[in-house]
């Protein structure tokens, strides 16, 4: 049972009952409190007008409301509740405290050094909140010489050498951010271990997940690789797979990947494409590896008149692992999500009717669509959260004409 007075069950989900404050920004930290929201927890999702989450603005063009407008923002800040609080003010520190007085969880991801500044150390919170859950995602963890240093996604896959391996040799070094979501996931895993402990001893604890070790898992490979074999692996071809190219089909700007990592698809690709010269179709890795150029060739040339689907069908059919590149617009229209309904449809009041991704992942129990709820406006549930805490009209009236809370940027 959560502290307090349960949150509202819906429809018998794990979380149902929980209740989760929510100081999170960008992905990392959003994409685990979705979860726990999709799963039933009240999430209350904490802002400021002073300082929005960052991520709002990412994508948002439009000069009508564009911290409304973010599709990222949209895509991990579904079933929330959303307050502003000024925490640089007493009032702000105050009604955050009236939160967590009745919480079960808090979760943040913040250079260390932010919620200290709040005097929101876990010490301090722990005395205070015995019962509470608390949950911390910095970059690179809450001790050590790192420890004050910002990062997001793009800083910690350089940092753990993701991006060494990644991409193309001609391109800037730059994953795109696959460690957050995984980041928030190895969150949640880590926080149902300290709920499971508290109820097993009546007392919360604080969970630390540094992004930079959760990429360190990602990216062990590299790691691995060195210490078997001695080969420090980059962004060239991977020293076992050869073939492993990326070719054009007809058409505008329409690509196929193809790989051959032994010695029966190797033969197989050489029958599709019409490679025939015996000693190539016989020839072993080291072979392969001294004519890579030729055989990427073969294969570009192969393809040149073929449509991207019909050339990675053939190769597929064959054994040959191969797949058309496709387009994140051309994603949402794959027959394959159609058919699982990976887009949930909600409408919002600023950008409109939408599909929003669901989790990879569907339980028998609920259904297809695990969201209940479309992304909150910024303070949109101000009245509801505040009144919630004791106060009255004329109170919320004063915070919001000091600007402690409010429902749109401060500078806007």
């Amino acid at each position: 049972p959560g502290a307090g007075t349960p949150a509202t069950a819906a429809d018998g989900r794990p979380f149902d009952g929980l209740r989760v404050v929510d100081l999170t920004a960008f992905w990392a930290g959003p994409i685990a409190t979705q979860y726990l929201g999709a799963l039933g927890a009240e999430v209350v999702k904490v802002e400021s007008i002073q300082r929005p989450d960052g991520i709002r603005f990412l994508g948002s063009f439009d000069l009508e409301a564009p911290w409304e407008r973010s599709f990222v923002f949209a895509g991990v800040n579904t079933d929330k509740l959303d307050v502003t609080l000024d925490l640089g003010t007493d009032d702000g520190r105050r009604l955050l405290d009236r939160l967590l007085a009745d919480a079960d969880v808090l979760v943040e991801n913040f250079t260390p050094r932010v919620l200290e500044n709040f005097g929101l150390d876990w010490d301090e919170l722990h005395e205070r909140f015995p019962q509470l859950v608390m949950v911390r995602m910095p970059a690179f963890g809450l001790d050590g010489p790192w420890r004050d240093r910002a990062g997001f996604a793009m800083t910690i896959e350089q940092t753990s050498g993701m991006a060494w391996t990644t991409g193309y040799p001609d391109l800037p070094v730059v994953p795109r951010g696959p460690c957050d979501p995984v980041g928030g996931m190895h969150a949640v895993l880590a926080l149902v271990a300290a709920l499971a402990d508290r109820d097993r001893t009546g007392a919360g604890q604080l969970v630390e997940v540094p992004l930079l070790e959760v990429a360190c898992t990602i990216a062990a490979e590299a790691v691995l690789e060195h210490g078997v074999t001695g080969v420090v692996l980059d962004r060239s071809i991977p020293p076992a797979t050869v073939p492993q190219v990326l070719v054009p089909c007809a058409g505008d700007d329409s690509w196929i990947g193809v790989a051959a990592d032994d010695e029966p698809r190797w033969r197989a690709l050489c029958t599709v494409v019409g490679i025939d010269d015996a000693a190539l179709v016989a020839a072993d890795l080291p072979t392969r590896r001294r004519h890579a150029a030729r055989i990427e060739a073969s294969i570009a040339a192969w393809a040149a008149p073929l449509d991207a689907d019909v050339a990675a069908t053939a190769l597929l059919d064959a054994g040959v692992p191969a797949a058309v590149l496709r387009r994140s617009g051309d994603i949402v229209h794959h027959p394959q999500l159609v058919a699982r309904q990976v887009l949930q449809p909600f409408d919002h009041p600023v950008t409109g009717p939408a599909g929003y991704p669901n989790f990879p992942v569907q339980f028998s129990a609920f259904g297809p669509h695990l969201f209940r709820n479309r992304p909150p406006l910024l303070g949109e549930h101000n009245h509801e959260i505040l009144r919630r805490l004791g106060l009255d009209a004329d109170d919320i009236a004063d915070l919001e004409q000091r600007g402690v809370i409010g429902t749109r940027p401060a500078w806007l």
